[in-house]
């Protein structure tokens, strides 16, 4: 008898030149088929009627073009060439909505299922701060409210005076090294005044970053990589990205700066977590029974989630499991950056504001000075209302945040308060949508429309919050009118973290202790193009701006 075998080949190897090929082919393939997809797009798009300016690129549309303009300037221009309702073009012409309707804007931000962050866009912020707040959608990002109510932020008043205060010191320093009047850089010091605050209030840890002796907080530092440059200007790599998945995962020296800056951040994250949950551990270790919550002591906004996530009155499906409250430091990191980055920026904002318009300026430290203390409580603060309307007039001009996109999931009818009249000379009630369409929502633009808030509407005038507009009163933003914190079921939840606490307890401290001038005419100070937009001198942006690869 014989045994017969099939003679064994062995196929090529992982990384031989015909499985490299094959895989390369497969890519190739793929990119021509997507890149034809993207190039037929705009011109079966149910938008390619749309009143729009022209575009200026094959390749980039009109993103060079927006690249090059302060803040949204240019948009606030092509809509009054326009009209309310338009479209630019994005990469390789495709159609991007862009409509200051309030109808239209509340119907997209409602419908938050329907309109979710496109996935470049949530790819972006998970290299930058990884899958948490800012990322995640639908039920999840729900469950994450219970520790950002009025109460919890009016307990954290005093940690905002006290931090307020040591930047006092600190400019005091300052001043006294350099001379009365000295110019400062006041971004900078705002931005690790709120870094300790965030440390303390947020997590009960001292970042000490305002006596760190001039040596740069490693935290803050990682901050500046990640938020202190442009990082919306296309290039031609960054289109291949998009294009082809895949490239998304390759370095590049900026992800690396990213990726290292990241490092720092999910190391003192994961330090600030493991404390917590050591902190937490040995009180209720120390507690009997259901009393163990009540041992509690910190007020930090970690543990108070903790402690609300366990109310008897929160459904089981809307509880946070232990890996969404510590495990993962994603969280850690959203929250950092929304209290850090927006409000210093804010904050900035509104005393570049106030330099500019020093009658605006003496009449709130008049009011400021009405309190006989310095160290007043939330309720004090709360009943100061010249405060309160240069707070929102601020936030209404300055929004740190210009706006945010969207992508349709599905096909769709938007409703319109105002109809527009396309190329074709023809009247449309609705805008129909295309599955897969970008959508710009303009917060910077509903903010400052003219057609909204007036003639003044880019001027600095807190007194129009002593009556709203009726227009206004159609602006779907959660909070006071205004787009700033968006609106829906995505509005951002860290609003009452942002504005009842430490915005007003900055300026009550700040504009009691000094006088604000600018230290550059107002004309040369700009909104630097960034992710969260802060006051910049224009011959830095512009000298930024010349640097640029395309």
């Amino acid at each position: 008898m014989i045994d017969i075998h099939i003679p064994y080949h062995p196929g090529p190897g992982l990384f031989s030149p015909v499985y490299l090929l094959s895989v390369c082919s497969v890519l190739v393939v793929y990119a021509l088929w997507k890149l034809a997809h993207i190039i037929a797009a705009p011109y079966r798009s149910s938008l390619r009627y749309l009143p729009a300016p022209p575009s200026s690129s094959w390749l980039y549309g009109n993103l060079k073009d927006i690249s090059a303009a302060e803040a949204r300037s240019l948009h606030e221009r092509w809509v009054e060439q326009y009209g309310n309702t338009i479209t630019y073009k994005g990469l390789l012409n495709a159609n991007i909505l862009y409509t200051i309707d309030t109808r239209a804007v509340n119907h997209i931000l409602s419908h938050s299922v329907d309109y979710c962050k496109p996935a470049p866009v949530r790819f972006a912020l998970s290299q930058l701060l990884g899958k948490g707040l800012l990322f995640v959608e639908g039920d999840q990002h729900h469950q994450q409210n219970p520790a950002f109510g009025p109460g919890q932020i009016r307990e954290l008043t005093d940690i905002f005076i006290l931090k307020a205060n040591k930047l006092s010191e600190y400019w005091k320093d300052l001043i006294s090294k350099t001379g009365d009047p000295a110019r400062i850089e006041v971004v900078e010091g705002l931005s690790k005044m709120t870094l300790d605050v965030i440390g303390l209030a947020g997590f009960n840890y001292e970042f000490n970053a305002l006596n760190a002796g001039g040596k740069r907080n490693e935290l803050n530092a990682a901050f500046s990589v990640i938020f202190g440059k442009a990082t919306n200007a296309p290039s031609v790599f960054g289109f291949l990205r998009f294009l082809i998945p895949p490239l998304r995962w390759i370095p590049t020296p900026g992800s690396r700066r990213v990726g290292k800056a990241r490092g720092i951040m999910h190391r003192v994250g994961m330090q600030l977590i493991r404390e917590k949950r050591a902190e937490i551990t040995a009180a209720s270790l120390g507690g009997k029974g259901d009393s163990k919550q009540a041992e509690l002591q910190s007020r930090d906004l970690l543990t108070l989630l903790i402690k609300a996530n366990a109310g008897l009155d929160i459904p089981e499906s809307q509880r946070l499991s232990d890996g969404d409250i510590w495990p993962s430091p994603h969280n850690t990191f959203s929250f950092l950056v929304a209290g850090h980055e927006t409000t210093s920026n804010a904050t900035a904002w509104a005393l570049y504001a106030l330099a500019t318009a020093p009658e605006i300026q003496d009449k709130l430290r008049e009011e400021l000075y009405s309190i006989p203390t310095e160290n007043p409580s939330m309720d004090e603060l709360q009943e100061l209302p010249y405060l309160d309307a240069i707070v929102r007039e601020t936030l209404r001009l300055h929004a740190p945040v210009s706006s945010t996109i969207r992508s349709a999931v599905k096909d769709d009818l938007i409703p319109l308060n105002t109809p527009f009249t396309d190329m074709r000379g023809q009247v449309h009630d609705v805008i129909k949508i295309d599955k897969g369409t970008t959508i710009d929502i303009p917060i910077l633009q509903l903010n400052r429309s003219k057609a909204i808030w007036g003639e003044d509407a880019l001027e600095f005038r807190p007194e129009r919050w002593e009556t709203t507009p009726e227009a206004a009163q159609n602006v779907p933003g959660v909070w006071s009118n205004m787009m700033t914190f968006l609106g829906g079921p995505r509005a951002c939840i860290g609003f009452r973290f942002t504005l009842a606490s430490k915005m007003k307890a900055l300026l009550f401290t700040l504009i009691r202790t000094f006088e604000f001038e600018l230290a550059l005419p107002k004309e040369e100070i700009i909104r630097q193009r960034a992710a969260v937009q802060r006051p910049i001198a224009a011959a830095r942006w512009r000298k930024a701006a010349s640097s640029r690869c395309w």
